[in-house]
């Protein structure tokens, strides 16, 4: 059951992130690659950078890499590292990815140069090279949107914490790194994403529902649910209804 969670997730974030559009404009690949070889010598940290637009991903790996007993490669063709993910602790990788999830639906809502002030700060669990569980702060960032709004390339860092950990739960905050706020998304920004009759129809979808169905149980026309079905895919950032039934329930989107 928790791997079946952990993959949900990660399949709710990876149809949010790479349905995106994205315009024509000169790749900031190489300036992208070279902040996240920097965090790597400086900090000894894992760094992933994820390009969203051509689903790859670059690894770099500081000293943390070997003491977590990691064998990476530098490059891979997916916007997920498993050589990594597979070292965390399940339930951890499953909030993880809801987390994230929950960052990315919180900054679509904002500027632009605005959105490089935020980022994920989780404190979570891997095993080691001794096969034994220790804290590793993950910190999620996104570093590079296209100028039509998607988000376009996103650095992860893995290293020790800084201090002693109290607790073995995991334990993740969104920070804005301009003013040192520490906060969770707002549960009523999250639950504002859908109006109410798309979360009727989204409800609705996810039992089984055609819009035959749907235009009868609401007295509406056909047309007019197709054209609530679209305003999910797009407010959802997904291109089908499968995918946005689960975002809604990784988000609890559902839930009332």
């Amino acid at each position: 059951m928790q791997g079946a969670m952990v993959n949900n997730n990660q399949n709710i974030l990876n149809d949010t992130l790479l349905m995106q559009s994205f315009s024509q404009q000169d790749s900031p690949l190489a300036q992208c690659q070279l902040i996240a070889k920097v965090y790597a010598g400086i900090e000894n940290a894992v760094a992933v950078l994820s390009d969203l637009r051509a689903n790859r991903s670059y690894i770099y790996s500081g000293g943390v890499g070997a003491a977590l007993g990691l064998q990476m490669e530098t490059e891979i063709d997916s916007i997920w590292e498993e050589g990594l993910f597979s070292r965390i602790r399940p339930d951890d990788l499953q909030s993880k990815h809801a987390m994230e999830l929950q960052f990315f639906h919180l900054l679509k809502d904002l500027p632009i140069h605005e959105r490089y002030d935020y980022y994920v700060n989780s404190m979570l669990h891997m095993r080691n090279a001794q096969e034994e569980y220790v804290p590793v702060q993950h910190r999620m960032f996104y570093i590079k949107n296209a100028d039509n709004g998607s988000v376009w390339m996103a650095l992860c860092l893995y290293n020790f914490p800084p201090q002693q950990v109290e607790g073995n739960a995991y334990f993740g905050r969104i920070v804005n790194s301009r003013t040192g706020r520490l906060s969770l998304p707002d549960r009523q920004q999250v639950s504002d994403i859908l109006s109410d009759r798309e979360k009727e129809v989204l409800r609705m979808i996810k039992a089984g529902s055609s819009s035959k169905e749907i235009a009868a149980r609401f007295s509406i026309s056909v047309y007019t649910v197709n054209r609530h079905r679209q305003n999910i895919l797009q407010k959802l950032h997904v291109n089908n209804s499968m995918a946005a039934c689960r975002i809604a329930d990784a988000i609890h989107l559902l839930d009332n």
